[in-house]
């Protein structure tokens, strides 16, 4: 078996509502698709999500990466197993970048390619993507029949305030990231509230998307603790956090990476310098399935913790293949994705994949991804298709 059409395309796609952290604010979201084809026929699907100001990657950068590199001699090979087919899309490497000592940028557009290579393969062997997990890191393997996702709070105004922990607690959710560090917002006064709806026994975290500076970020950790926080996510920008390896010597609050671990040179970094307790894994972030499983890898080893995280505007292929990490990787601290149909107003799947009523949600046993995109959905959203088998 082998591939013998690859292209990739410029989705746009409106949200649902506003979304806004200190880093960003986001009214829609401009993905990578990238739509795989074997020599019987098979497809399959992959998706990346560009952002500049978390890898540096813009959709217009992502689109050209991929058409600059050599996908059609690396994806030359045929592939007899799925096995095979796994070592191939591992070996994906896209064209470099000048000056990216990180190794991150391409990250998105990688993924997309990874994940149609994996989908379009496991579909005509027979496989689901969670095999991977299996094939690649045996040790990281424990299939879950569902998954409990988290909640999250970013910004909410006047009555929602109240409104959106309500709904998370008298559902069921039990655990809840909230977005702090935006400007013009009081925290403790936030995390207060957020404590009192949410009761004592919510397991409450805190984004804070790189918004302190290192001079202050100590005194905003201590200034939440009172509220039982169970981690604290990228408190300061990257360019700043190497002064993490002081900050968590005054705290006691677990520190977890997210915008300054984006591959395996942020990751091994992070170790040597000791900046942080967990890692935040997102599959575009991070480039792709298998580039993640390997950071969950190097996290065990060095017995620091992680979590599956997911990036604003992912449609129901990012969703799905997140679902499969999450229900096949054993010991994730939190797991966040499936948003479909409370965000995006195109999931591009014919099945709806949102998690239900207190974030639960079932494994997906099929092959490949497990789920069914629509071509029509995916033509309807695209800006910009380009060839590149």
């Amino acid at each position: 078996m082998r591939i013998v059409e690859l292209d990739a395309r410029h989705v746009c796609i409106p949200l649902k509502r506003k979304m806004s952290h200190a880093s960003h604010v986001r009214t829609d979201t401009e993905n990578v698709v990238v739509r795989c084809v074997l020599s019987d026929g098979s497809v399959g699907y992959g998706e990346g999500l560009p952002r500049d100001y978390v890898t540096g990657e813009t959709i217009d950068f992502s689109v050209d990466l991929l058409k600059r590199s050599d996908l059609t001699t690396q994806l030359a090979p045929e592939c007899a197993d799925f096995p095979a087919a796994v070592h191939l899309a591992e070996k994906i490497k896209l064209a470099p970048t000048p000056g990216d000592d990180r190794l991150i940028l391409g990250n998105a557009a990688r993924c997309a390619v990874e994940l149609a290579v994996l989908d379009a393969f496991g579909r005509s062997f027979g496989e689901p993507l969670m095999k991977v997990t299996e094939l690649v890191a045996p040790e990281l393997y424990k299939f879950r029949d569902r998954v409990q996702y988290s909640g999250i709070i970013t910004n909410p105004r006047g009555w929602k305030k109240k409104l959106y922990p309500f709904v998370y607690w008298i559902t069921g959710f039990s655990q809840i990231k909230l977005k702090v560090g935006m400007a013009g917002q009081d925290d403790v006064k936030r995390a207060t509230g957020m404590r009192r709806w949410l009761g004592k026994k919510m397991d409450l975290r805190v984004d804070a998307n790189e918004g302190w500076t290192p001079a202050e970020v100590v005194d905003r950790i201590r200034e939440l603790e009172p509220f039982n926080i169970s981690s604290v996510e990228q408190p300061v920008k990257h360019e700043e956090v190497a002064c993490l390896t002081e900050v968590r010597k005054q705290i006691k609050t677990p520190i977890m990476l997210d915008e300054s671990l984006c591959g395996e040179v942020d990751a091994e970094r992070a170790v040597k310098g000791g900046w942080c307790d967990l890692f935040n894994i997102r599959l575009s972030k991070c480039g792709g399935f298998i580039p993640s499983l390997r950071l969950a890898q190097l996290a065990k080893r060095h017995s620091l913790g992680y979590q599956l995280g997911c990036q604003v505007g992912e449609t129901a292929i990012l969703s799905a293949a997140g679902r499969h990490f999450a229900t096949s990787v054993c010991d994730l601290r939190h797991s966040e994705g499936s948003y479909d149909r409370h965000l995006v107003k195109e999931r591009l799947s014919k099945e709806d994949i949102t998690f239900k009523r207190g974030g639960w949600s079932r494994a997906l046993i099929g092959c490949g991804l497990g789920i069914t995109i629509d071509p029509a959905r995916v033509d309807a959203v695209t800006k910009r298709k380009e060839r590149l088998i």
